[in-house]
């Protein structure tokens, strides 16, 4: 392996660490989203057992709840 492609002429040590901070910012940012959305979809699984027959029709046709429907309605 040909060490002077991870050295960069000398600006390696800034190109990798550039590369390590951003993933390590992206890493950081999905699991910030991914607890977030655990977070709604356990505030959506709650109200949803609490809606009568009509409501859980009325949310089913809305197409920001078909998500969330799907995966709650066989846990009901």
């Amino acid at each position: 392996m040909n060490l002077d492609t991870f050295i960069m002429n000398g600006y390696g040590l800034y190109v990798w660490s550039s590369y390590a901070f951003t993933l390590f910012n992206f890493f950081i940012l999905y699991k910030v989203t991914s607890n977030q959305f655990i977070k709604e979809k356990a505030k959506f699984a709650q109200k949803y057992k609490s809606l009568n027959s009509d409501q859980v029709i009325l949310a089913q046709k809305q197409p920001t709840n078909r998500t969330f429907v799907k995966t709650v309605a066989h846990k009901i």
